[in-house]
């Protein structure tokens, strides 16, 4: 099991954390004819049978190195807009993922944002079955989510757009850096919650380029400050590369076991929700919040 750090317990319980859910979250959903969500490698792999032969073994190539940004601008330009979207649609929408119980286990710990790169609906949509419609999604592009992240009501931040608007999303390098020029008040907004809030990194990795962009800047500019946190398979990273990257990124790993399909991680935050709610007992009797 993950040895869940007490500061974080108590940040979860107290509500200053941002929960940043990704890929490897989804990946627990079902969909019709018993289909999970593919991670980038997956889905990046199964547009590339679309295509020719030269730019196949491109994209191919790519995805050996782990090059995700630029395999995905090579499959959008190869594709074309309209079989791209069509096939983004077909892949995240057509199979109804359903949610799994690491879903209304998230839920519970009741962090008031959550945050997710995931373009699929699945967090979301549970979310606000359960608060009976009463949690607030906002995309990267959305003119008022200051707004909203001062407000009382739960929050849903997709940090990369929503299947709902393909043409919105953030999949390829030219999408990354557009984003970051014409949408810079929502970074902004990311700079402010990694100074004030504890970032728990749930199903991720530190490829993404908006997780390495907001956590080095934190690094850089607030060396002395705390670390926030991100949960890894033990077999994911060797120790020297563990190493460098918690100095360079002011990040502390959670190890756990990624055998029988991650179910550590998932007991894990099963686990971590007992202790919020512990914590927030104590805390409702001592006033101290």
């Amino acid at each position: 099991m993950i040895a869940w750090p007490d500061e974080l317990i108590s940040d979860v319980a107290r509500r200053r954390s941002v929960l940043f859910l990704g890929a490897g979250i989804s990946m627990n959903s079902f969909g019709n004819g018993g289909v999970r969500p593919k991670n980038w490698n997956d889905l990046l792999a199964e547009a590339s049978m679309a295509l020719d032969t030269k730019p196949k073994k491109v994209v191919r190539a790519l995805l050996k190195k782990h090059d995700f940004l630029t395999a995905c601008e090579v499959v959008k330009a190869e594709l074309g807009k309209d079989p791209y979207e069509t096939f983004l649609t077909k892949e995240f929408l057509e199979p109804q993922f359903q949610p799994a119980p690491v879903h209304d286990t998230l839920f519970k710990l009741d962090s008031r944002i959550v945050a997710t790169p995931n373009i699929d609906k699945i967090y979301e949509t549970r979310a606000n079955h359960l608060a009976n419609g009463s949690v607030r999604v906002k995309h990267y592009y959305d003119d008022d989510i200051a707004d909203a992240i001062r407000r009382p009501h739960r929050l849903v931040l997709k940090v990369h757009g929503t299947i709902d608007t393909p043409a919105r999303m953030i999949f390829t390098r030219r999408e990354y850096a557009s984003a970051r020029m014409e949408n810079a008040e929502f970074y902004s907004i990311l700079d402010a919650l990694v100074i004030t809030h504890t970032f728990v990194f749930l199903g991720c990795g530190v490829s993404d380029p908006d997780i390495r962009l907001i956590l080095e800047n934190y690094a850089f500019r607030f060396r002395n400050s705390r670390r926030h946190f991100m949960t890894l398979p033990k077999e994911g990273i060797s120790p020297q590369e563990r190493q460098a990257l918690e100095d360079s990124l002011n990040l502390k790993f959670l190890s756990y076991s990624s055998k029988n399909g991650h179910q550590e991680l998932r007991d894990s935050i099963e686990n971590l929700l007992v202790m919020v709610e512990a914590k927030r007992n104590t805390l409702s009797g001592s006033m101290d919040w």
